[in-house]
């Protein structure tokens, strides 16, 4: 295999040139890395195809070459710096994305260079009371979180920028993963290893978006087939949720979208009837429970928007209706219900990363889709594909509506 890295004094240089199915780690493993990275600087600015240092990793620690990455609308909003007390610069962005371990640091075990793997951001350490309760798949020290921006070892960066003047900046990570790089490092609890004979361009989208919004249907949902459902919010993860409950067998599933193109899409992942606000003369929720005499069994509240969260919630049968928020919500108001509207028998709880255990779940996921098992429609949710560098324009397709997923070829 021709090497992608050259040496040059304190560590290695590397270009984009693919790496094949099993990296020659041997020229890199402990050595300080020079890759290209795109980086945000503020909000709402531009990212910027750096030149970054990534450091070895440290105990517990796996650094992987990223060879595929998408955004997703987590992305986005922190780009745009919707939540002030998550801004933290300069940072790489990304949490979606598929790769090969190049080394590992002390002690991982589970995990070898070579290895095909894809990043999570709720992470699984496999040791902790959470990790061991079939509860809950949050853990308790690698668990999602979005304030986190240094790595949990020793509080510090594995990312630098060298200066102008020669002085080194740390770059700052991002949801236990920072994809928008040719190489990142990871805590080993949030690297799970998948089958080899998986494509990682499809398995890039298990990252986030299809296990949030499968996993919501399958595991927290737990839908029975022949089960009515609506879907707030037809991106990637909402589709996600219309793909998991055509899986299961429901007997309807409704869209709700205020943007029309979706509604193309949403046919192909098993959405039945559309809905856009905008049409409608009277609230959601009512013109909903008019179509299914009473409301539907579940809900799922993708869009990230209280005021959606409520009609979700209303467009459920009273008794027994269940609604799963799996919105990022920036706003720092409460819940749009009064305590006595749960008297009714309504339930609603929300799902990460669809309730999914991800190093000790997901790769069963992945067996059980290469041998037929789950036949899930994973290329439906590539809408475009372009190269890393182009990740502006990727950022915009998404923003604009345009895309679901933009697969990105490092």
């Amino acid at each position: 295999m021709g090497s992608a890295c050259q040496e040059h004094g304190d560590g290695f240089h590397c270009s984009n040139n693919r790496f094949s199915n099993v990296f020659q780690a041997n020229e890199t493993a402990g050595k300080v890395i020079t890759c290209k990275a795109a980086v945000v600087w503020g909000p709402e600015e531009p990212l910027v195809i750096e030149e970054v240092q990534v450091e070895p990793p440290q105990k517990m620690e796996v650094r992987i070459k990223i060879l595929f990455t998408s955004i997703c609308h987590t992305d986005l909003g922190a780009w745009k710096g919707l939540n002030e007390m998550q801004r933290v610069y300069p940072r790489i962005l990304g949490h979606e994305a598929a790769g090969v371990v190049e080394s590992v640091g002390e002690g991982v075990e589970d995990l070898k260079e070579g290895d095909h793997v894809v990043p999570i951001f709720n992470g699984e350490c496999g040791k902790c009371t959470h990790c061991e309760s079939p509860m809950t798949n949050l853990c308790a020290r690698f668990r999602v979180d979005p304030f986190k921006s240094t790595m949990a070892g020793d509080g510090r960066t594995r990312f630098s920028v060298i200066n102008r003047a020669g002085e080194r900046r740390p770059i700052y990570h991002f949801l236990n993963t920072s994809t928008f790089t040719e190489f990142t490092v990871l805590d080993s609890a949030c690297v799970v290893k998948v089958n080899p004979m998986a494509p990682l361009r499809r398995m890039c989208l298990l990252s986030c978006g299809i296990s949030t919004g499968v996993g919501a249907v399958w595991n927290t949902a737990n839908l029975k087939e022949g089960s009515t459902v609506a879907v707030f919010g037809l991106g990637a993860v909402g589709l996600a949720v219309a793909e998991g409950a055509r899986l299961r067998g429901a007997s309807e599933v409704i869209g709700v979208d205020i943007n029309l193109e979706k509604f193309v899409k949403g046919r192909e992942m098993g959405i039945t009837k559309f809905i856009n606000p905008k049409d409608c003369d009277k609230p959601v929720n009512e013109v909903i429970r008019e179509m299914t005499n009473g409301g539907v069994d579940y809900s799922f509240e993708c869009a990230g928007n209280l005021d959606v969260l409520r009609e979700a919630f209303l467009s459920t049968h009273d008794g027994w209706g269940f609604t799963v928020i799996l919105g990022i919500h920036p706003t720092p108001r409460l819940l749009p219900l009064h305590p006595m509207e749960l008297f009714d028998g309504r339930r609603i709880t929300g799902s990460v990363f669809g309730d999914f255990k991800g190093k000790s779940q997901l790769p069963d996921f992945v067996d059980k889709y290469m041998n037929g098992e789950i036949k899930i429609n994973l290329d439906g949710f590539i809408t475009h594909e372009l190269p890393f560098a182009d990740i502006n324009k990727a950022l915009q397709l998404l923003s604009e509506g345009k895309s679901l997923r933009c697969l990105l070829h490092l």
